[in-house]
């Protein structure tokens, strides 16, 4: 069993005798009354999309899901390859499989992939990656970290909201689960 508490994205539970795994989790406290979790919720096996709200600290069983180290290697349109580490396998995941997660791939770069009763249902991606700004706003004389933020282009198509000093060909940290700016490695 597992909490609200304890739910993120890339989560897999068990849901009325289906397994889901978590797309987003929104945390919501209102004035009056208890607090409660939305979650929009990704069918494993028909890759339906769904959002079901939680009551704040209700438990649900946690699906027990096989994780595989694999490398990204490309993708041809519709589908993404990849290729487990291990034993060499080919992988091959589908957009509807992805769903937000294909904007963070890089090639190369490894990933977890997820398997339930044998078979896929999506990947893991690390917690944070390195990306090139590939398509910002010139950065402004005196600007600093505390001035504000401007839309980037990162590799991969992802706009995140970056510092003004951020300048195209910087590298930066982004976190994948919150697609928010974490620092500067080099620029």
């Amino acid at each position: 069993m597992i909490s609200t508490a304890e739910f993120k994205p890339g989560l897999t539970i068990e849901l009325d005798g289906e397994v889901y795994q978590i797309i987003r989790v929104d945390h919501i406290k209102s004035g009056r009354g208890a607090a409660v979790v939305k979650t929009k919720l990704r069918n494993a096996k028909t890759g339906a999309i769904i959002e079901h709200t939680f009551r704040s600290g209700e438990k649900v069983d946690r699906a027990l899901v096989e994780h595989r180290e694999a490398l990204y290697l490309y993708s041809d349109g519709g589908n993404y390859h990849f290729q487990d580490t291990e034993s060499f396998d080919d992988i091959v995941l589908t957009a509807e499989q992805l769903a937000d997660l294909a904007g963070w791939l890089k090639e190369g770069e490894a990933i977890i992939v997820l398997q339930y009763e044998g078979q896929l249902i999506g990947i893991e991606l690390p917690q944070t990656v390195e990306r090139v700004v590939v398509e910002t706003e010139p950065g402004l004389r005196g600007d600093t970290a505390s001035g504000g933020s401007k839309p980037a282009k990162i590799e991969g198509g992802l706009v995140v909201q970056v510092p003004l000093f951020v300048d195209e060909g910087d590298v930066i940290k982004v976190d994948t689960r919150s697609g928010q700016y974490v620092e500067r490695i080099s620029g």
